[in-house]
């Protein structure tokens, strides 16, 4: 439990990434897969998807397909803002796209449709526990993340670039590489706030 709750606390939102980390490319890689098929999902739906971006496709990612689809969102005068916070995804070593197969969540609809509702909302649960999981994953091995959601603007260009299923729905963006500089301190709302027990 220690060693858990360790790395729970050490797992932190790190936007200030490099790409002087220990793992290839290949052992990232296999680290972050091994991780998502352990992932519990409702049904063993096993619904989650990810794609690895490194190198030059992290960098089209950010500074191409990212800037170009804020640039008309965005006022001209705040626009260098994000530019820079995008630049610093692009540092990194890579960037995890995460996904939900549709296909997965309509198929259960009509299997099980007592509960077809639920799907959808149990899929973004699954997904989301792949998400930390994947994170504290990374954390264990000193690599720092953060978590982005630029869906729904970037999806199309996305999905055209890497020949992305259209089945496949991208939920979020987890740029990955070493620590440059560490969090802050975090603050906590107090147990009270959050939560509560009873035994009767």
């Amino acid at each position: 439990m220690t060693n858990l709750f360790d790395l729970q606390q050490q797992r932190r939102s790190i936007y200030a990434l490099g790409q002087n980390i220990d793992l290839t490319e290949a052992e990232v890689s296999e680290l972050i897969f091994k991780t998502i098929k352990e992932t519990p999902s409702a049904f063993n739906g096993q619904g989650s998807r990810a794609v690895i971006l490194f190198g030059e496709a992290n960098n089209t990612l950010w500074n191409d397909i990212t800037a170009s689809a804020l640039k008309p969102l965005i006022p001209a005068e705040y626009f260098p803002n994000t530019q820079a916070k995008l630049a610093s995804f692009a540092g990194g070593v890579g960037t995890i796209l995460f996904f939900e197969d549709q296909d997965i969540i309509k198929g259960f609809q009509e299997n099980v449709p007592l509960y077809a509702e639920n799907f959808p909302v149990w899929a973004e649960q699954s997904n989301g526990m792949a998400q930390y999981a994947t994170w504290m994953a990374l954390a264990e091995q000193n690599i720092g993340a953060n978590l982005q959601h630029y869906n729904p603007v970037i999806d199309e260009a996305v999905a055209a670039k890497w020949n992305i299923p259209s089945n496949w729905k991208l939920r979020a963006q987890m740029p990955f590489g070493s620590i440059e500089n560490p969090a802050d301190a975090k603050e906590y709302a107090t147990v009270e706030d959050r939560f509560t027990t009873y035994n009767k």
